[in-house]
């Protein structure tokens, strides 16, 4: 069946909270990535359920709604129906780390295709001159060479760029602020020692350099602003970007330009360290986690490192090397499931996001397959170890930033080192065979698991819940926390509050009250154990906006007020308040979770105590 672009760019736009609600938009290789004026009007149960829609997460400070391989058919479709007609209207307020976040992944996301793109080029010719097909004395050689390697040369431009359309300032003349510290001549005077009003001007080389021109676009941007208040209108034309480039280009030189190269410099020192430090465990530890980094986007501010460690030293040993040993894990698992499962539309799935997770895209299989299975997720974590032990062992580099995958194995072509283009297919194939054999043998142990317990208990007591919260109830696999969503507490479902109210879903015994007041824990008369959490790292407030009014040993009846909090304040100072009702002793009964989203209070599960 064909997909309808438009028509589900028409209810992204709505789910996203209107055209209206858009700041901006970009587009990585997966992803739609959002920033909305008002967080609080995107309808993530919404973008879920649109047609392309793999999922959708606010993370990174961006409402993300993840779209596979058809990420670029969509954003031109969403991008056509916005015309250019982002609002920039006054924004909701964010936290200072988010604006951080939002900025970097900004200004490094769009840097990744010329990049990727440059180090292709430059690993193939590698590997061509490493066969004997062509001389890498001679200058078709050098000049394809060449052409690989200006993006790289040219970072400080490109990113001027990026900084530029990120702060909405002129990127032409932030571009050409930039590039004076690049110009042949001043690289020239640096060599041989200057001085500007009479301040000597440290020699430092800017090409491939990313830290001095972020901060040099930064003083850019508060210059143009200011000089566009208050410079009369005939002239500012004119008078505008020369008084920025001015008083910016001579600061750079003299103060930034320095900083942002030791800003540089001590920042791969440090994850460096770290490595040498913990060693290959570090690429095995990576390789663990990255399903988590990459399902929430936290994986991008990774990029940073990437980039400064191609302009340092050349190579990268860490964050490449261990995303190897993910991404074919995913491939692997995805293979595996395809399978074994029962289920056609989960086996042309798989398949489907086993091929791209082979080619290095691993979101189709992240939110189609491994993360919505625990068995199928551990095989991608097994498989990440294994790949990752032999990768990190084996000392892998990576000289080009680019999803590792099958198409894009030249990424390790070393030049001196012929056997780290060997050891990357030893770990690619690895890191496939244990995670498909993994994924065999846990999901064939998943089904013979449940097909145990439903023969072997009887039902020995029965228990409804209500809903704890009023507003909007919603799966538990649409909360945006991994340790909710996957299961990993037990099962349950989602409250988006209307009202900062927590009540008794049945009679019980409170028994724990968290110190932070955020959670609370009680037993319920016929044994389960039920966990309340309001809100989404809500324990960052220490208790402030929350008010318990029982304590632990209380009995209590269905209905009976446990605990107020203050909903629009939580909102305020940058939390989500969505609320979570699990049983974490699941093991010991079996739980039907009515997951209709509705406002509408009702029995939202039912258990039954099972024994033997």
């Amino acid at each position: 069946m064909i997909m309808d672009f438009k028509k589900s760019a028409q209810e992204i736009i709505k789910g996203v909270g209107g055209a209206s609600n858009v700041a901006s938009l970009i587009h990585c290789s997966t992803r739609l990535r959002f920033s909305l004026n008002d967080f609080d009007k995107a309808n993530l149960d919404a973008l879920k359920k649109i047609d392309g829609v793999l999922g959708a997460v606010i993370a990174g400070g961006q409402c993300q709604v993840i779209i596979g391989n058809d990420v670029v058919e969509m954003f031109d479709a969403v991008q056509g129906l916005l015309g250019g007609k982002e609002n920039t209207g006054k924004a909701q307020r964010q936290p200072i780390g988010r604006i951080i976040l939002d900025f970097i992944i900004g200004v490094f996301q769009p840097l990744v295709p010329a990049i990727a793109g440059g180090g292709i080029l430059k690993s193939i010719l590698m590997l061509i001159a490493m066969f004997g097909w062509i001389s890498d004395k001679s200058q078709t050689y050098q000049i394809l060479n060449l052409i690989g390697g200006a993006p790289l040369y040219l970072l400080p431009l490109l990113v001027a760029i990026t900084a530029a359309q990120k702060l909405k300032v002129n990127p032409l003349v932030a571009v050409s602020t930039v590039g004076v510290l690049i110009l042949p001549d001043i690289a020239t005077m640096l060599e041989k020692g200057t001085t500007l009003f009479g301040m000597h001007v440290l020699n430092v080389t800017y090409s491939s350099q990313v830290f001095p021109a972020i901060l040099s676009i930064l003083l850019y941007a508060v210059m143009e602003r200011f000089f566009t208040k208050y410079s009369p209108k005939p002239i500012r034309i004119f008078f505008v970007p020369m008084m920025a480039m001015l008083i910016t280009a001579p600061l750079t030189l003299l103060f930034l330009g320095p900083l942002g190269y030791v800003v540089g410099q001590y920042f791969v020192s440090a994850i460096l360290f770290l490595n040498a430090h913990l060693g290959w465990l570090a690429t095995v530890l990576l390789a663990a986690v990255l399903p988590f980094m990459v399902a929430t986007g936290m994986h991008k501010p990774m990029i940073p490192y990437v980039v400064a460690t191609f302009s340092t030293v050349g190579r990268e040993t860490l964050y490449l090397p261990a995303s190897l040993a993910h991404n074919i894990s995913e491939s692997g698992t995805c293979f595996a499931v395809a399978l074994r499962t029962n289920d056609s539309k989960m086996r042309a799935t798989a398949i489907s996001a086993g091929i791209s997770a082979f080619f290095g895209i691993t979101e189709p299989a992240l939110y189609g397959v491994t993360l919505q299975h625990k068995r199928a997720l551990a095989s991608v974590i097994i498989g990440g170890i294994f790949g990752g032990a032999y990768i990190g062992i084996s000392g892998l580099a990576a000289f080009t930033l680019v999803g590792p995958g099958l198409a894009s194995l030249p990424m390790f072509v070393d030049k001196g080192n012929p056997m780290n283009l060997v050891n990357a297919i030893i770990g690619f194939v690895i890191s496939f065979a244990v995670s498909f054999i993994a994924g065999l043998l846990l999901w064939q142990n998943e089904a013979k698991s449940i097909e145990k317990e439903d023969t072997e208990k009887v039902n020995i007591a029965k228990e409804d819940l209500d809903v704890p919260v009023p507003g909007q109830v919603m799966p538990l696999s649409h909360v945006p926390d991994d340790v909710f969503s996957k299961g990993l507490l037990g099962k349950g479902v989602a409250v988006v509050p209307s009202e900062g109210k927590l009540v008794a879903p049945t009679s019980g015994t409170v028994q724990m009250v968290y110190e932070t007041k955020h959670a609370l824990g009680m037993t319920t008369d016929a044994g389960a154990e039920l966990l309340f959490h309001i809100g989404l790292d809500t324990v960052q407030l220490k208790g402030k906006y929350f008010d318990v009014h029982v304590k632990v040993g209380d009995h209590v009846e269905k209905g009976d007020l446990l605990e107020t909090f203050n909903l629009q304040d939580i909102k305020a100072a940058g939390y989500n308040p969505v609320t979570m009702m699990v049983v974490t002793n699941q093991d010991h009964y079996a739980i039907d979770v009515d997951e209709t989203e509705t406002s509408t209070p009702h029995t939202v599960m039912n258990i039954s105590k099972m024994e033997a």
